[in-house]
């Protein structure tokens, strides 16, 4: 059986000081877990901030449009994180009487809120039992019982057998997480700076485990991006589908070609599973369809891809 206290002393002398360590409200723990799903903290600690100045409460938050919500999203990528915030925040509103819910399962039953996430808010925010299960986590467990063929179902088991045996959920699941994320990293995990290495069936390699995983198949997708430019209007800009790759957001118009082009792409965007090919090209005809001209581009949530196809064009409009 490892020994809590060593994990949980070594938290306490080296966690980063994170700003949604530093309160117990579930509404800034909420928006942090959201934020830090397959991103990176540097990238979040910016938009974290001013999210809370342009949000700083629930109900400005269910009270804001669409558009606002995605506009402060830009940058995060994975758009569909905020679309779900903003739908969870309305259903507070309106099935919570404004307060973030208390019991797990309540938590659970928010859009875009899995078991993992409601685990973490509510240990961290209501002292409630709850282990959290995110890829740091999951691969701390994993090389402690020196395997990487284990099931979902096994790994909650383990993980709510240690956090049993800690005696402190809250601290408990940081200090997992935090160890996951600075010390056993997927690619150079440092067992010599692990403050419980000599628990751990994997430490300095004497179990293989799978540390990096596979890598995911991505596809090309060859886009064709019309550019309708005007001096006086701006640029003509359409909404994307409700669902799909960047559902919702705002982007020239967008016509997927059976084959790529002759020419290179004038930029390519890497997503997930997708690598896309944008071929950007200015046009001077009217524009047709559903659109609008916009001379402020700030003002819109446009995807970063094309941020950086505008660029590739001269800059931005």
């Amino acid at each position: 059986m490892l020994p809590a206290s060593l994990l949980l002393n070594w938290y306490e002398k080296n966690a980063r000081d994170l700003p949604w360590r530093r309160t117990h409200d579930p509404y800034v723990v909420w928006i942090s877990e959201i934020m830090l799903q397959q991103t990176q903290v540097e990238t979040v600690l910016p938009h974290f901030t001013a999210w809370f100045e342009r949000f700083p409460g629930i109900a400005s938050l269910a009270a804001a449009s669409l558009d606002d919500v995605l506009k402060a999203w830009e940058g995060l990528g994975y758009y569909r994180r905020a679309r779900f915030i903003h739908i969870a925040a309305q259903q507070v509103i309106t099935e919570h009487h404004g307060q973030f819910p208390h019991a797990y399962d309540n938590i659970l039953k928010l859009p875009g809120i899995g078991r993992s996430t409601a685990g973490a808010i509510a240990s961290f925010c209501f002292d409630a039992n709850t282990p959290i299960l995110d890829g740091n986590v999951k691969r701390v467990l994993k090389c402690w019982h020196g395997t990487a063929d284990v099931s979902e179902n096994q790994l909650w088991c383990w993980a709510q057998y240690a956090l049993d045996a800690s005696g402190d959920a809250a601290t408990w699941n940081q200090a997992m997480m935090e160890l996951g994320a600075t010390v056993c990293s997927p690619n150079t995990p440092d067992c010599s700076s692990c403050p419980v290495s000599r628990h751990c069936t994997s430490a300095f390699g004497t179990v293989e485990t799978v540390h990096p995983g596979k890598a995911a198949k991505v596809m090309d997708v060859h886009w064709h991006v019309a550019l309708y430019l005007h001096p006086e209007k701006g640029i003509w800009l359409t909404r994307r589908p409700a669902s799909g790759i960047w559902a919702e957001l705002w982007t020239p118009p967008i016509t997927e070609l059976d084959e790529p082009p002759a020419r290179k792409p004038t930029y390519v965007h890497l997503l997930t599973h997708r690598r896309l090919h944008l071929y950007g090209k200015v046009l001077k005809t009217e524009p047709s369809g559903n659109g609008q001209w916009v001379s402020d581009i700030t003002k819109f949530a446009l995807p970063t891809g094309i941020h950086r196809l505008l660029e590739k064009h001269g800059g931005e409009i």
